[in-house]
């Protein structure tokens, strides 16, 4: 087994420490956070995830896992290290290097014998490439250094299953030596291994994701198109999944996607052609129908109401997607700050999202508005005039149709994930809205409002 050492402790860093740990490696995780450090020693996650706790708990106790802001040390004598340190997004779309560039530096200045540097964040084609060089130029003892491309393809929500069961690993490598090193670490899985070279498998990565971001948006732009045409979408994505060039995953519409990977992924492949003198038409399409797809709920609401100012308005869900407190690119930021300049009064439920939104948008008056957050479904419906579902949690999910009617003073939804039949719905007597199918029809609420 080997020596390794990771930097950063996000969704990256964290999980591939952990699941090196739980396959025999003996790692130390770094982050510059003492306190974040001293707090994952007591076995608590920094991230919301299935599984990993327990996972951390397990193999701190054994002894394979350790975490510090030592640096120096935990560098000093690695056999690999990985860097899974973010890459944010920057205000033309491009990739923010500067975390990398840091830990690239502090590799050069601490390691003492021949070491691997594996780079697991994402980073625009070329980028390791510059890593090498860069750390070279910083190197301080006379010992081999190379870098390799290893990009993660985990989802939030099941990134540790995503990490010890994934389709494939990915490492991108110019010798043999790397090659051979990496796939050592990786042995232990037993798993797929692709090996290609560095900007291969840097564009891998991109690939992917913007692949399945595609998916998404088209499936989105059809929704749209159904609704003005009278076809359901859903009935559309069933034919489509029976056809194996197809598949039957990322078929679903909805109110477009978020998160930390596919809204900063398009923006830095487009980026990235851009500065190549090449336009991805493709991408940029996907860009800009996810933009107008997140907003769809909102518009669909104000031609249905003269004004949100003083309605009782419950949201379902505030995170991207179930399974995770991430918010980042969440359609609820989207649309809250909508509504409380319009003086909705807004009563938010969401199973584990609700503290890091609080962060944003604290309970209180916001302007012509208010922000409350409960502890249930129930208490976000009860007496409101209208309701947004924004994140398709199962807690969500398990809300009879009936209980709109029943709680609410209008029943009148909007949903952006699509949870239910449009029948169920009409049948219990809620206006219910979503993407890609007909509104319920109103007869049946004659005398509800």
């Amino acid at each position: 087994m080997h020596k390794l050492a990771v930097a950063g402790t996000g969704y990256v860093g964290l999980v591939a420490g952990v699941c090196f740990a739980e396959v025999g490696h003996q790692v130390t995780c770094v982050d510059i956070d003492e306190n974040k450090v001293k707090t994952m020693r007591n076995g608590i996650s920094p991230i919301y995830e299935a599984g990993l706790e327990e996972l951390m708990r397990k193999n701190y106790a054994t002894g394979r896992i350790d975490y510090t802001t030592d640096y120096k040390a935990a560098y000093k004598d690695a056999d690999v290290i990985f860097i899974g340190v973010g890459t944010p997004e920057q205000p033309d779309g491009s990739a923010n290097l500067s975390y990398i560039a840091t830990v690239a530096r502090q590799i050069a200045e601490s390691v003492e014998n021949d070491c691997l540097v594996v780079v697991k964040s994402t980073v625009p084609v070329g980028t390791n490439d510059k890593v090498e060089q860069f750390i070279q130029d910083f190197l301080v003892h006379d010992v081999k250094v190379e870098v390799a491309s290893n990009p993660e393809f985990l989802a939030q929500g099941s990134a540790v299953n995503d990490t010890l069961h994934a389709e494939r690993i990915i490492i991108g490598t110019e010798s043999k030596w790397a090659e051979e090193r990496l796939m050592a670490v990786y042995e232990p899985f037993h798993l797929p291994v692709v090996s290609v070279n560095r900007r291969s498998a840097e564009m891998i990565k991109y690939a992917s994701n913007d692949f399945l971001a595609l998916k998404i948006s088209y499936m989105n732009d059809i929704a749209n198109l159904c609704e003005l045409v009278g076809a359901d979408i859903q009935d559309v994505a069933k034919g489509m999944s029976y056809d194996d060039r197809i598949g039957k995953k990322f078929l679903n519409a909805g109110i477009g996607f978020g998160g930390s990977c596919f809204p900063k992924d398009t923006k830095a492949l487009e980026y990235i052609a851009r500065q190549h003198g090449y336009e991805l038409k493709t991408v940029k399409a996907a860009i800009d129908v996810n933009k107008d797809q997140k907003l769809s709920l909102y518009k669909k609401a104000s031609k249905r109401l003269i004004t949100f100012n003083g309605l009782k308005v419950a949201v379902l869900g505030l995170t991207f997607k179930p399974g995770t407190d991430d918010l980042r690119e969440a359609a609820s930021l989207e649309n809250i700050p909508l509504l409380l300049e319009q003086g909705a009064d807004l009563y938010a439920y969401d199973p584990v999202g609700a503290n890091n939104f609080a962060a944003h948008y604290p309970a209180g008056k916001h302007g012509k508005g208010s922000m409350t957050y409960v502890a249930n479904v129930e208490q976000a419906l009860e007496g409101a005039n209208v309701c947004f579902i924004f994140t398709e949690w199962r807690e969500i999910k398990a809300v009879a149709p009936e209980a709109y009617k029943r709680f609410m003073r209008t029943p009148l939804v909007f949903d952006g994930r699509n949870i239910y039949r449009v029948e169920d719905m009409q049948e219990a007597g809620v206006e219910y809205h979503s993407i890609g199918r007909k509104v319920t029809d109103r007869k049946v609420l004659k005398g509800v409002e």
